[in-house]
């Protein structure tokens, strides 16, 4: 029997639209002339979808044009610390609190600039905006006479011409690092001025205080009425369950909560609409889960001697249940060190290597929602508990049906 053509067109439509939001929930830039080329023309066929779709749900707007598109996509929690800025290199280095001021201080430089900027004058024009007294109050200060200063720079830039508000003309930044050269670059303006997602001017706040400032940047407007609160509540959860590995009640005020009770079913179902991700409901929260398992930055479990290590420490935490410090956590790496250290590499089996890895682990497993920082350590939250291992289930032979793994089996949260 054949498929009735409706069916395929309206499946084939299907793949396409999760595939363009997909595509902009991972990268909220494409560019045409990037790796994404294929998934900003499907995002161009489908923009006043898209467009409608995410402004309604997550009062996110959508820019689309023939050179690139354009998600202003803001996290669910502004304060998150986890998804950092980081190279556009292969070691992709989370950026330092120097790197955000300089990248900072070249976007206003880039903004007030011509179409074209040598990476020197970028450099000089830096220096002197750093000499404002407030930022020197702030103990900001670059001269880039130093190599590391210009590494950090050259870093910035790579970043900008990822994003494509760069295109490299002539030299290479390693030549202005050494000082030996310099580079020339186009300043793609269009670009440039879609770069912020916020619904306000960053020279329109005026309080000092970080957590406020960042609270008004992407603050809603007055909502003065149940609707416009009822949105606003219902766009939050939306980015959250989009963002957040896991989103826990806990977290959530009880307007909140009590929205997500009553409207959970028609959340989650406009998300597996939007992007075929799948709803795991817990005692404790929600996970969108992804079948396809790409719409992440941060995988678990993951391949390396990294990856080992941070699934044994899961593993660990979980059996643990209650708080555990980070001294007990590197005694722990010493002992697994004795037992799986042949799989591991060199460089891991060092003595007083523990507290990096551990350090690694830890930053996996709190962006993926798993563990949280305590004063005497972290604690397992509860979605960690899929990762426990039980005692190994021996069985009687018989039927197929009946037979249980002789492996030890991961446990999951119970409902």
């Amino acid at each position: 029997m054949t498929t009735p053509l409706g069916e395929v067109l309206d499946g084939r439509r299907t793949a396409e639209m999760h595939k363009a939001a997909r595509a902009l929930l991972k990268e909220p830039l494409l560019l045409a002339q990037g790796p994404y080329a294929d998934e900003l023309r499907l995002v161009r066929q489908y923009a006043a979808v898209l467009r409608e779709w995410f402004e309604r749900n997550t009062g996110w707007s959508l820019r689309v044009d023939a050179e690139a598109a354009r998600l202003a996509r803001t996290p669910g929690s502004p304060a998150d610390p986890t998804h950092p800025a980081r190279e556009a290199s292969r070691a992709r280095a989370a950026f330092t609190r120097r790197r955000y001021v300089l990248l900072c201080l070249a976007l206003a430089a880039l903004e007030r600039g011509e179409a074209q900027i040598a990476l020197g004058r970028l450099a000089e024009q830096v220096v002197l905006d750093a000499a404002d007294p407030h930022l020197s109050a702030a103990g900001v200060e670059f001269t880039m006479e130093r190599r590391d200063e210009r590494l950090d720079l050259a870093a910035v830039v790579r970043l900008l011409l990822r994003y494509g508000v760069l295109r490299r003309v002539a030299g290479e930044e390693e030549a202005y690092v050494t000082g030996t050269g310099d580079v020339l670059y186009d300043v793609q303006r269009r670009i440039l001025a879609g770069l912020l997602a916020a619904r306000r001017g960053p020279s329109t706040i005026t309080s000092v205080d970080f957590e406020t400032r960042l609270a008004e940047l992407t603050a809603e407007s007055a909502l003065d009425s149940d609707e416009l609160r009822f949105r606003a509540i219902r766009q939050t959860l939306t980015r959250r369950l989009l963002d957040d590995p896991v989103l826990y009640y806990d977290e959530l005020s009880d307007e909140e909560l009590a929205y997500l009770t009553r409207q959970r079913a028609f959340l989650t179902a406009r998300i597996t609409e939007l992007t075929g991700l799948v709803p795991e409901v817990r005692a404790e929260g929600i996970a969108m889960v992804d079948p396809l398992d790409d719409l992440t930055d941060v995988r678990m479990p993951e391949q390396g001697t990294h990856g080992h290590i941070t699934l044994l420490l899961a593993e660990h935490l979980a059996a643990t249940g209650g708080e555990v410090s980070r001294g007990d956590l590197e005694r722990r790496v010493r002992e697994l060190a004795a037992e799986h250290g042949a799989f591991w590499s060199k460089s891991a089996k060092q003595p007083g290597a523990e507290a990096e890895l551990v350090g690694h682990a830890l930053e996996r497993l709190t962006a993926l929602g798993l563990v949280t920082h305590t004063a005497g350590g972290v604690t397992a939250l509860p979605a960690l508990a899929r990762y426990a291992v039980g005692e190994p289930v021996m069985t009687q032979p018989g039927p197929p049906a009946s037979r249980v793994s002789r492996t030890s089996r991961r446990k999951a949260p119970q409902p």
